[in-house]
């Protein structure tokens, strides 16, 4: 029986920690019922007794106190709330124990923005992880030694795990439930709670909003300027030219304000504008490929599925909100 212990931190979001705890003792009712042994023994984890959420909202009582827990499996670090730097500072007081019994060899799940706790511990470091796609650049500024893949659902390396935002934790717990359990319980599990079970990307849902909180002006005036010519064939030269910055000087500091090259930002904000007009217009995506200023549909196609992990007519049939 694998022990999973599922941390009650200050600020955690309420789902995030009972979602778990649904779905590990659900599939001890499954095995049950099948005349099997439970898989999991679930316990809820904190630094005190009673930890209050969402301003006082909720009372989580904890089954267990950190230091009353010598060893463990499986550790769920929940999604968080709030602003993030003081969250953790609230939180500091877990990051030894995880360390700790991560070197016992406990394995660590964070679902969601929890991620930023688990990479507080430094386990992270020379790793991928998975966050969700809102607070991507917060991510990358506080923890550069980490590689945060923010299309990707669930990440694995050395008994480290993470998902991507929201409710797509719950493909990082079937995972999970079907590493531990087996692929019959993950696939009950996806049935009973009408989960997607092989949903890998989290891509379809990103929101392109441009990477502007830096200091490099000429930057933020040639981001600026891509955003206003969607239409237009820009390129990199053109680019450097205008702000009188020399072409490898240009997309050195592109690179490093906005996490993109400049390439690829003129690729995400012509999709980003050829994503909306699919969700809201009337017109077809070859219409829609030329407003954003794409002339080959292949190239078009490409880039477009790169980005959102869907192609253009899958993506307007799904999202698109007239009939």
């Amino acid at each position: 029986m694998k022990h999973v212990s599922i941390l009650i931190i200050n600020e955690a979001v309420l789902a995030s920690i009972a979602d778990p705890r649904i779905i590990f003792t659900g599939v001890n009712d499954f095995l049950q019922a099948a005349g099997k042994p439970p898989a999991f023994k679930v316990q809820l984890i904190g630094l005190e007794r009673e930890v209050h959420l969402h301003g006082g909202l909720f009372t989580v009582h904890t089954d267990a106190l950190i230091n009353e827990v010598k060893y463990t499996d499986l550790i769920i670090i929940p999604a968080i709330s709030g602003d993030i730097e003081t969250t953790l500072q609230l939180n500091a007081p877990f990051v030894p124990w995880i360390i700790e019994q991560h070197k016992k060899g406990a394995e660590v799940a964070s679902l969601c923005i929890g991620a930023f706790l688990l990479a507080a511990t430094g386990l992270l470091d020379g790793k991928e992880c998975s966050s969700h796609w809102l607070t991507a650049s917060q991510f990358r500024a506080m923890f550069p030694k980490v590689t945060l893949v923010d299309d990707r659902i669930v990440t694995e390396q050395n008994g480290l795990y993470s998902s991507g935002g929201a409710t797509s934790y719950w493909n990082l717990l079937l995972y999970l439930v079907e590493k531990y359990a087996g692929r019959d319980m993950a696939i009950m599990a996806a049935k009973v709670y009408a989960l997607e079970i092989e949903r890998k990307s989290q891509s379809p849902f990103i929101m392109f909003n441009g990477q502007k909180a830096h200091e490099d002006e000429p930057i933020k005036k040639a981001q600026e300027f891509i955003e206003a010519n969607i239409a237009d064939r820009i390129s990199v030269e053109d680019l450097a030219m205008r702000y009188a910055i020399g072409k490898r000087q240009f997309e050195r500091r592109f690179k490093k304000a906005t996490n993109n090259s400049p390439l690829e930002y003129i690729q995400r904000v012509k999709i980003e504008a050829a994503k909306k007009q699919l969700e809201s217009s009337r017109k077809n995506v070859n219409e829609v490929m030329y407003g954003v200023g794409y002339a080959d549909t292949k190239a078009f196609r490409t880039v477009f599925k790169k980005i959102t992990g869907l192609s253009p007519i899958e993506y307007k049939s799904k999202y698109s909100q007239i009939n």
